[in-house]
């Protein structure tokens, strides 16, 4: 993968999850937990705007993003999939442990204890990759922006 595709496959990964937000919005109705299944569709579209941002920089702008940062960056998406999934899942589960407030709102009671797992770990797993990855991101563009000097006023 070059740091090209990879920045292509991210622009793609954000192009469909808001596709598939859209889409999922049109569920939440009908869903046990509407308020739950409102979180996924946030989610959805969020974290799709957020990967389209990211791989337009990355398309558009200098930078000092290495390849290995690229392979983080592809995998945040993918754990991203994992967990905006398990929120759509989680419209039906009801589960309390990993977004209490959401919970609360949605009058949940819990979910199985399998599926309060599922939830937990891909929420976790994805905000780790997401931070490690934005903070490559943030690396990337400072490094080359104090290599170039500073910028022209």
């Amino acid at each position: 993968m070059s740091i090209r595709s990879g920045s292509r496959q991210l622009l793609i990964h954000g192009m469909i999850l808001v596709l598939v937000g859209l889409v999922w919005g049109l569920v939440v109705p009908g869903t046990p937990h509407p308020r739950l299944a409102l979180g996924a569709h946030i989610q959805f579209i969020t974290n799709g705007m957020l990967f389209i941002v990211l791989a337009t920089a990355l398309l558009a702008l200098p930078h000092s993003v290495g390849l290995k940062s690229i392979w983080v960056l592809v995998a945040s998406a993918w754990l991203t999939w994992s967990m905006a999934i398990s929120e759509a899942a989680n419209s039906w589960w009801g589960t309390t442990q990993m977004l209490p407030i959401s919970a609360t709102q949605a009058s949940a009671i819990g979910g199985e204890p399998w599926q309060e797992l599922v939830v937990k770990l891909t929420h976790i797993s994805a905000g780790l990759g997401l931070v490690i990855a934005w903070t490559l991101l943030v690396a990337g563009f400072l490094m080359h922006a104090s290599s170039t000097g500073p910028p022209d006023a």
